[in-house]
Formats: C-alpha cells, structure tokens, sequence
C-alpha cells in the first residue's frame, strides 16, 4: 500500500503554472525530501496534499483512497506558517487539537502529558500560547501535528525557531515515527539536514520534478571523479601528467583528479609506493551542490530554447 500517490497532478494560478505533472508514490516507513528553490510550487503540492487547494488535473491518494476528510485525518501537517491559538492553555490548545483528530480525552491526556515531558514543557502546560517563546511554540506545534500517531506526517521547515538541543530531539523524534511506519514529507532548504534525513527526495523547480529517487543512489550517479587524499611525503606522483589530470592542494588535503583512461585504483597504486597515505576516499558531492547544479543546468536548458 502506498501511503500517499500524486498521479500526474497540475495546479495553474492565472498565467503561473505552479505544478506541472508532478507524479509521486510514497510507501510506508520513509522520509522523503521535498525540496526547490523559492516558488518552485513545494508549498502548492503541499496545500494539495492538504485540499486547502483543488487540482487542476490528476489525483491524490493517501492510503490508496481519494483525498477526503476521513483520510486527512490520518495525517498530520506542521506548515511553514505558524500558528497557535494565542489566548489558549497548552494543555487545552493539545487537548482541543487532539480531539478534531477523534483521539478520546483519555487517551490525548496520556499522550499530551508524555509529549510534553519530553520536550521538557511539562511546567508549561497552564500557559497561554502567548507566553511562551518562539522555539516553546514550534515545539507545541509539532506535537500538535504527531499527537495522534499520523500515517503520513508533512514538516514544512520543522527546524525554524530551534536552537541546536531542540532541532536534534525533533530530529530524533522524525527517525521515530519513520521506524512506527509513518512516512514523512519533509520541506526545507537545510540541505545538511536532508543528508542526514532523507530516504528519497524529489527536487522540483518551475514546478515540475527535475530530480527524484534514493538519495544514495542520486548521489552515486552524481560522484565526481575526484579522490579526497591526505598524506605525508613527496607526491611526485602528482605532476604525472599521465596520471593526474589536475589536483587542488587545500589547507589539510589534496584533491586528485585522474588522466583519462585512468581509474582511482590507478592513482593509489602509485601513490602508496610515494608516500605515506592517512586518508584515500572518492569525493561525495553534497546535497547542495547536487541542487544547485541542477537548478543551473535547467535554467541554461531553458535559455538555449
């Protein structure tokens, strides 16, 4: 079973074709990356998922049945804009918030008290929402979204507001749901967090997918031909225009390119009968650099047409 499909979905605002034959499927016990530049249409398939706003054209799914009120009640949502009931207790915001999603008193109570100790709220819990910080209400929100076990959980920038301490509980707690099964849409620019996170991605730009799939397997078709190299000696190796097409000295390594026709294991070979070799690893490009060269390489596609 799927937990959430978006089959071949289309949304238009005037002139502006916000999302343009975006097609998703996503199983049970993942994170997945939602991510793009400003105004790529991530928060419009967002609010889709939601039906804040309708489709054009094609379907959503969750759990294999059309969107509709039943089925939002399986999911819980943590939007980029904020948004507390100002005047509310924390206990009662929780306790309201948990009932809309048919949790019985009993049951919210149990969960709303453990919530909070965990995310050390307790003393908090006969406070309006007013009162408290920033970060305190992020944190009240996103056990509003998780209060009653969701099957598909959507985080829209979950970390604004957090200090270091407060980003890795909710880090910890994402990994956790995940484990329960619940899949998990994850939207932000912090691509760090996305490496650390994220099962798939889908990378949307201008409103159609550019890039999805397992991020190992993204990243794979990405490496550089490139080898990171720390060591102690004289690399004569190195200006072996045979051998090495190029290499950057940095402040504490080398970075190695290879002459054609030759491989990593090439470079190696020679370069242990030179000297001495603490570090050897073929160079991973990170997350944001995988975005932004794509980005770039659609919008030179787009100018040459």
């Amino acid at each position: 079973m799927s937990i959430l499909t978006l089959d071949h979905v289309y949304k238009s605002f005037n002139s502006v074709h916000a999302v343009q034959d975006l097609s998703l499927d996503l199983p049970p016990g993942i994170i997945f990356g939602l991510l793009g530049p400003n105004g790529a249409g991530k928060t419009t398939t967002i609010r889709m998922i939601m039906d804040i706003i309708i489709p054009d054209k094609g379907k959503i799914l969750i759990m294999d049945e059309l969107n509709s009120q039943k089925m939002r009640d399986q999911v819980g949502y943590l939007p980029e804009e904020r948004g507390l009931y100002r005047k509310m207790k924390i206990g009662e915001l929780l306790t309201f918030l948990a009932e809309m999603k048919e949790l019985k008193p009993a049951q919210s109570k149990k969960r709303i008290d453990y919530w909070l100790e965990r995310f050390e709220l307790s003393d908090w819990k006969d406070k309006k929402a007013e009162e408290l910080s920033r970060g305190m209400q992020q944190k009240v929100q996103f056990i509003s979204t998780i209060i009653h076990e969701p099957n598909l959980i959507i985080l829209d920038e979950p970390f604004t507001g957090l200090d270091p301490i407060n980003s890795e509980l909710v880090k910890n707690v994402m990994l956790e749901q995940k484990e329960r099964g619940a899949t998990i849409i994850f939207s932000t620019h912090l691509m760090d967090q996305v490496e650390k996170l994220c099962d798939s991605i889908c990378l949307i730009n201008e409103g159609k997918s550019v890039l999805s799939g397992e991020l190992k397997r993204i990243k794979k078709n990405f490496r550089r031909n490139s080898i990171r190299m720390e060591f102690n000696g004289d690399a004569k190796f190195l200006i072996d225009t045979t051998l090495v097409q190029k290499f950057k000295q940095n402040d504490d390594y080398t970075e190695v390119y290879p002459a054609e026709n030759k491989s990593i294991q090439n470079i190696l070979q020679v370069a242990i009968k030179e000297v001495e070799i603490s570090k050897f690893e073929v160079m991973e490009p990170s997350l944001h650099e995988i975005f932004i060269e794509t980005v770039t390489k659609k919008k030179k596609e787009q100018i040459s047409e």
